[in-house]
C-alpha cells in the first residue's frame, strides 16, 4: 500500500531510535540555550556537553521535524558552488577556510556516526555527480580540476566508467567524489539527540519559543509552560521557523524538493542500479537524485512538492525518470512519497547572524544541511564557549528579507511543474 506521509514519508517509516523526550515544564537555567532540534542544534548541543558546557535545546516539534527528516540523505563535501565562485562570494578572508571546513564535514558526520554507533544506514561509498548533457560535463571538469588543486578526493568518469558506477547509459560522464555518501537522515538526527543526551544535554521537544528577551544579562526563552535563563542562545531553525521566530521565513527563498521511494528492488536488479551504493545528483537546473536504501528501494527526487495535484504530476515524472534512466527495472511500483523545504539563499551561500550579545545563527545550507549543519553546530558551539566571530569562517551579515520571495517561489514551482510534466516524455 502507497504510503502518502508527504512530510517524512520513508525516514519517518524506517527510521529507528527516536528519542522519547518531554515538553519543557516550570522555570530553568542554563550557560546555552538551543533552539530548533535539527542537526545544527543537534550537533551544538552533543558539541557543548563534549566540552562540559550546560545546554538547553528547546524544539517546536519533535526532533528532526524540518529538514533534517525530509531529505535526501546525501552527506556532500562542500557547497553546491564551485570553489572559486565561493571565495568570489565570501572573500579571501573566509571563503578558503569555508571550502576547507566544509568540504572535510563527512568526516566529522561519519565520525560522530561511528563513536556513537548511530544506526543510520552510513556509506561512505562517494557521491556522483552526473553530466546530463556536454555542457554539464564541461562544468564538472571545472569541478574536478577546482577541488583536485585543493587536494580533494574527486575524479570525473567518462562515459562509459560512470555509466558502470550509475547503471545507466543516460549520462555523459560523473563527479566522482569519494569524501561524500548517503545516510538514513532522520535516523541520524535521532542518533544525534541521542549522543547529546548520553553526553549530557538537555532536550525538549514540543516546546516552541513564544519569546526571547533580555533579562540582566541573560536571555529569558518563554515556552507555553516554561522558560530557560541562559547567558548565550544559538537559533538553529533554518527552513521550519516556528513561534516567535515565524518571520525568519522571510530571509529565505522558497524551495521545496520531493522524493518518492519504490518498494525494495530484487536483488538481480539491485547488482545493476547504483551497484557502488552512491549517492547521485544530476547537472540539470531542475535536478534529479537517486540513491538507494538498506532494504533496496530506489529514492528518486527533484524541485517541487507532492500537494494536491502536484502529487500525480511528479509522481508520473517520477515512474518515467526512471524507466528512461534505469530500464532495466522494468515496472515501477512506490511505496512512499514526501516533499520539505530547502532553507535557500540568493547566492547559495550560508549566512551568519549576530543578532545581540551572546546571541546568534548560521542558516541557509541551500539543501546541503547534514555536513553543513553538523559543523555549523560545533562551530557555534564553540563561539559560544568564548571564541571569537572568526570561528565562523563567513562574514557577519545583517538579516534581510528577500526581496519578492513570494513571487521567486510560486515561480520555482511553477517552472519544476512544467518541467517535469514534459519531461521524458519521449
Amino acid at each position: 500500500m502507497e504510503d502518502k506521509n508527504i512530510s517524512h514519508g520513508l525516514w519517518a517509516a524506517t527510521a529507528t531510535g527516536k528519542p522519547e523526550l518531554a515538553s519543557l515544564q516550570g522555570e530553568h537555567k542554563t550557560e546555552v540555550a538551543i533552539i530548533g532540534g535539527g542537526y545544527t542544534g543537534l550537533s551544538a548541543a552533543l558539541h557543548l556537553s563534549l566540552a562540559g558546557t550546560s545546554s538547553i535545546l528547546l524544539e517546536a516539534n519533535d526532533v528532526g521535524f524540518g529538514g533534517a527528516g525530509r531529505n535526501v540523505g546525501l552527506v556532500n563535501a562542500g557547497l553546491w558552488l564551485m570553489p572559486e565562485d565561493v571565495i568570489k562570494l565570501v572573500g579571501t578572508a573566509h571563503g578558503p577556510t569555508l571550502i576547507d571546513v566544509l568540504g572535510a564535514s563527512p568526516d566529522l558526520v561519519y565520525g560522530i556516526i561511528e563513536k556513537y554507533k548511530i544506526p543510520c544506514e552510513p556509506w561512505r561509498h562517494g557521491t556522483l555527480h552526473c553530466a546530463d548533457s556536454m555542457t554539464g560535463y564541461k562544468a564538472l571538469q571545472q569541478r574536478e580540476k577546482q577541488w583536485q588543486e585543493r587536494g580533494a578526493d574527486v575524479r570525473l568518469l567518462e562515459k562509459d566508467e560512470a555509466a558502470q558506477k550509475i547503471g545507466s547509459k543516460a549520462y555523459f560522464g560523473a563527479l566522482l567524489d569519494k569524501r561524500a555518501g548517503t545516510v538514513q537522515p532522520l535516523a541520524y538526527a535521532y542518533g544525534l539527540a541521542g549522543a547529546a543526551l548520553s553526553e549530557g544535554a538537555t532536550l525538549y521537544n514540543q516546546s516552541p519559543v513564544i519569546s526571547l528577551v533580555k533579562e540582566w544579562g541573560f536571555w529569558r526563552l518563554k515556552t507555553h509552560q516554561g522558560s530557560v535563563l541562559a547567558k548565550s542562545v544559538i537559533l538553529a531553525v533554518q527552513g521550519y521557523p516556528e513561534a516567535a521566530f515565524a518571520d525568519q521565513i522571510n530571509t529565505l527563498v522558497p524551495f521545496n524538493y520531493f522524493q518518492f521511494a519504490t518498494k525494495p528492488l530484487p536483488p538481480a536488479i539491485l547488482e545493476t542500479v547504483l551497484p557502488g551504493k552512491n549517492g547521485a545528483w544530476d547537472t540539470n537546473l531542475i535536478l534529479s537524485s537517486y540513491r538507494l536504501d538498506a532494504m533496496g528501494r530506489l529514492i528518486i527526487g527533484s524541485v517541487g512538492n507532492v500537494e494536491n495535484v502536484a502529487w500525480s504530476l511528479n509522481k508520473a515524472w517520477a515512474k518515467r525518470s526512471i524507466q528512461k534512466v534505469f530500464p532495466q527495472i522494468g515496472k515501477v511500483d512506490f511505496e512512499h512519497g514526501w516533499y520539505g523545504r530547502i532553507a535557500m539563499t540568493p547566492n547559495h551561500i550560508p549566512r551568519f547572524h549576530v543578532l545581540g550579545d551572546n546571541l546568534a545563527m548560521v542558516s541557509g545550507y541551500n539543501g546541503r544541511g547534514i555536513g553543513p549543519g553538523t559543523v555549523f553546530g560545533k562551530l557555534l558551539a564553540t563561539y559560544m564557549m568564548g571564541g571569537s566571530p572568526d570561528t565562523i569562517p563567513l562574514p557577519v551579515s545583517e538579516i534581510k528579507p528577500v526581496f519578492m520571495r513570494s513571487l521567486q517561489g510560486l515561480f520555482y514551482e511553477a517552472g519544476s511543474r512544467m518541467y517535469h510534466l514534459v519531461q521524458r516524455r519521449i
